[in-house]
């Protein structure tokens, strides 16, 4: 079986653009639901329109007059070129810094202190950081409040390391996010630091921190198209290069001109090199970061004769509005994704909401019912008795034995509608929260009781096997009522009639109990594991399921403190896995 443990994002698999673009703008354009307020094909629509009509309409006409201007123009021309490609260019590691900055707040908040100290988890996590995020990420590691790293993954032997007197952890305690220049630090490596600070509720606080290679950013600067010998490369605010270039030396040594007056936009100048040759130079601040981009272009080879013809100036039109079209459609689509993921979480805000509030109305109502039913039912256990009592003392109906026979059925009948009743009664009061102390065993034969004819309807059998040394769990009986309705639910409806659903209690390790649930049903494709705790995924999403119900149980189960996990095989069946601590969270 293909195993999985649940990863919390929003964020769908990447696609090619046309397939997002798709996504966004066909079908019910209004979201999954009716709380959903946000037309999004029609802000896509407006950005690309909008954004589109400033870029092109004036690089068109631009491009119309360049045919005739004079060097005077054509200096201009080369200046716009210069600033469009630094700001891109600007836009794009602005951009690569401040989504994987987002990642790390993302995992920070979104998982405890505790979590991350976890060594697989975080293994996990930088696995999945990198797969998501194309180039970058080296390692990750805790730091805590002193400045020691409590946990590390990566390739390097950096557990417990001291970063207390380090610059950059000194920047992210003051300001809660910090981007560092390039450096060697322990590894000896040229390197950058992504840190974010999470502070508890208590005063306390720790930092997550990212360390990633310097290579995207060459690899990137190295790929422009430029003319005039250009030569695109980063320096930090001293001037210390912080990619190597072409013309001005490696990573960390000096770069040779003065650094350019901090602007908060982009700019383009003309300056001599010590050799006294001409240059072009178009630098930009990257906002919340201590590096400046910088083209520097050979000004003599860029002002060579060169004529142009009407058959290319058409060919750099349709190209430059390819490009344009890519990065505007790219853009509008992340944007316009980003707000529909913004959506997806109010709306499974509400849903949660919801739930509870269905759930504690059918408490309500479950307890109504159970004391209606319970008077009458003491009236009928009262009356059928003093029945039997009268026939067992006629002599006429004392040996009538298909006469007592029935007033023993009205007696058992009775009896048996007064325990659900009980049944129900208890399953009202356990939807209240409130930590106490619960048998596992006892929490799953009341949960299956209320299953047991639908079981039996559909010839499923379902086995219990709790071990005999469980201890006494210190836990939310009501959530976990929840939970295990949840999933037993879903193993009812994965497995057809005649399957098999099994169920397993077993105490592993000191202070930890583990509840499995497998089934023998469908089973769950690859593709799909990664996303089963997603809010709004459903595997039987056209066959009434509403893709909330195991998104709720994993937040339940994070509640009490507990793990859940999935195993799963098409075609062979799924099974569930809780790990529960023996005392509640926070108890």
């Amino acid at each position: 079986m293909t195993s999985i443990e649940p990863e919390r994002r929003f964020n769908d698999p990447p696609n090619p653009l046309w397939k997002r673009v798709k996504g966004l703008t066909a079908g019910d354009n209004a979201g999954p639901g009716p709380r959903h307020l946000i037309n999004y094909r029609r802000i896509w629509k407006l950005a690309v329109l909008l954004t589109g009509g400033v870029s092109l309409i004036p690089l068109i006409f631009i491009t119309i007059l360049d045919y005739q201007v004079t060097q005077y123009a054509i200096e201009s021309e080369h200046d716009l070129r210069t600033t469009r490609i630094v700001s891109n260019t600007r836009q794009a590691i602005s951009f690569f810094l401040t989504e994987r900055k987002s990642a790390l707040e993302f995992i920070i908040h979104e998982n405890s202190f505790e979590a991350l100290n976890d060594p697989q988890r975080l293994e996990g996590m930088l696995e999945n950081l990198k797969r998501s995020f194309s180039g970058g990420f080296v390692d990750l590691g805790v730091i805590d409040a002193l400045g020691h790293q409590r946990n590390y993954a990566g390739p390097y032997a950096l557990g417990g390391k001291d970063y207390s007197r380090q610059e950059w952890f000194t920047q992210v305690v003051d300001h809660g996010v910090h981007i560092s220049d390039v450096f060697l630090g322990y590894r000896k490596i040229p390197h950058i630091v992504i840190a974010v600070k999470r502070i508890l509720p208590n005063g306390a606080f720790y930092v997550l921190r990212a360390s990633i290679g310097i290579a995207p950013f060459e690899k990137h600067l190295s790929s422009l198209e430029m003319g005039g010998k250009g030569d695109a490369f980063m320096i930090n605010h001293e001037g210390t290069l912080q990619t190597s270039s072409r013309h001005y030396g490696n990573v960390l040594e000096k770069f040779p001109l003065a650094v350019p007056a901090h602007s908060p936009r982009t700019e383009v100048f003309n300056t001599k090199d010590v050799n006294g040759d001409d240059l072009l130079i178009g630098f930009r601040y990257i906002d919340e970061t201590p590096f400046v981009l910088m083209i520097v272009k050979n000004k003599q080879e860029l002002m060579k004769p060169w004529s142009s013809t009407r058959l290319k100036l058409l060919i750099f039109l349709l190209l430059s509005v390819t490009v344009i079209l890519t990065v505007i459609l790219s853009t509008a689509t992340y944007m316009v994704r980003k707000i529909k993921i913004a959506d997806q979480k109010r709306v499974m805000s509400f849903h949660q909401v919801e739930y509870s509030n269905k759930m504690a109305s059918i408490g309500r109502l479950a307890a109504s019912v159970a004391h209606e039913i319970n008077n009458p039912l003491a009236i009928v256990n009262e009356k059928a008795g003093l029945i039997k009592d009268l026939f067992t003392y006629k002599n006429c109906y004392e040996k009538d034995e298909r006469l007592l026979g029935l007033v023993d059925s009205i007696l058992k009948s009775v009896k048996r509608a007064g325990t659900i009743t009980k049944r129900l009664l208890a399953f009202a009061r356990n939807l209240e929260t409130s930590i106490g102390p619960v048998h596992v065993k006892d929490v799953l034969q009341e949960v299956l009781s209320f299953l047991g004819k639908e079981a039996e309807h559909r010839d499923i059998s379902v086995t219990l096997d709790v071990s005999s040394g469980i201890p006494v769990l210190e836990s939310d009986r009501g959530k976990l009522q929840q939970i295990f309705l949840n999933i037993i639910n879903n193993a009812f409806a994965a497995v057809s009639d005649g399957g098999r659903i099994g169920i397993r209690a077993w105490e592993e390790g000191k202070g930890q109990v583990l509840i499995s649930f497998e089934d023998n049903g469908c089973g769950i494709p690859k593709e799909d594991l990664n996303r089963i705790f997603e809010p709004f995924f459903s595997t039987r999403a056209n066959q009434g399921g509403t893709g909330l119900g195991l998104s709720i149980t994993y937040n339940l189960v994070q509640e009490i403190g507990g793990t859940i996990s999935i195993e799963s095989e098409p075609g062979k069946g799924t099974r569930f896995t809780i790990v529960l601590p023996s005392e509640a969270k926070g108890a």
